[in-house]
């Protein structure tokens, strides 16, 4: 049997394209979505190579729910990647503190969550990968981000600690860290704001999904089996690690 990945976040952008690109390496994928119609798009996708369910990491029952769909599916997830999460923008000065938390309950309330629903199965096999997506603001800051970089940059702390916590047992963690990506968040960007952007890019260009799935996709892979408590960054020279 094929392994299993397991992909939050995964109806658009990012997530749909890590979604597919593990599907095409021969994996079964299980992407999740806030929506049932989210949930019934990934099915329609994926086909008979994996399955939608619906999942809101920030909530404890709907993750509960989320595991014992797979326990149906008669699966045990090897690989998660993290990549379900939201950003709230706003100067501190006038963030709401539902700004603040909404963030950090999705985007490490909801990491730990599913984490740990993985991790015994994982621990079990003696093989897994775990991957987080992370993102470039992590290590730069952004004004009006406070919220998303700190929880950004929780997730990697989290990476690195997990990691050395599971490594005995073949598991590794590690993070992809996005630049600028051609999204559906950055399609909202005036021209302005696109051109002040690709000014501070080296390679003057935003990267493509594909590119951060093709980070995740060696991050996953047997051929990764000695890289863990890493951050491989994907921005084109914006950030020089």
């Amino acid at each position: 049997m094929a392994k299993t990945a397991l992909v939050t976040g995964a109806s658009r952008g990012i997530g749909a394209a890590i979604a597919n690109r593990l599907v095409n390496d021969g994996y079964f994928v299980i992407g999740t979505a806030t929506t049932v119609e989210g949930a019934e798009k990934i099915s329609a996708t994926l086909s008979d190579r994996g399955a939608g369910i619906q999942l809101l990491v920030q909530d404890s029952a709907s993750v509960i729910a989320c595991f014992e769909r797979i326990s149906e599916l008669a699966r045990v997830p090897q690989i998660l990647v993290n990549n379900a999460g939201i950003t709230r923008d706003n100067l501190m000065l006038r963030m709401k503190e539902s700004e603040w938390t909404d963030v950090v309950d999705t985007n490490i309330n909801g990491l730990f969550r599913v984490t740990k629903g993985v991790l015994r199965g994982m621990l079990k096999a003696r093989w897994g990968r775990i991957v987080n997506v992370g993102s470039v603001v992590a290590r730069m800051g952004n004004p009006g981000q406070s919220n998303y970089v700190a929880s950004k940059a929780a997730s990697e702390g989290f990476a690195r600690s997990l990691a050395l916590e599971v490594a005995s047992r073949n598991v590794t963690v590690n993070t992809v860290a996005p630049g600028f990506i051609d999204t559906d968040m950055t399609a909202d960007l005036t021209e302005d704001q696109t051109a002040m952007m690709l000014a501070r890019i080296p390679m003057a260009r935003m990267g493509v999904a594909g590119e951060i799935a093709s980070a995740v996709s060696f991050l996953v892979s047997e051929e990764s089996g000695y890289i863990t408590a890493q951050t491989l960054h994907v921005n084109g020279g914006l950030y020089a690690a």
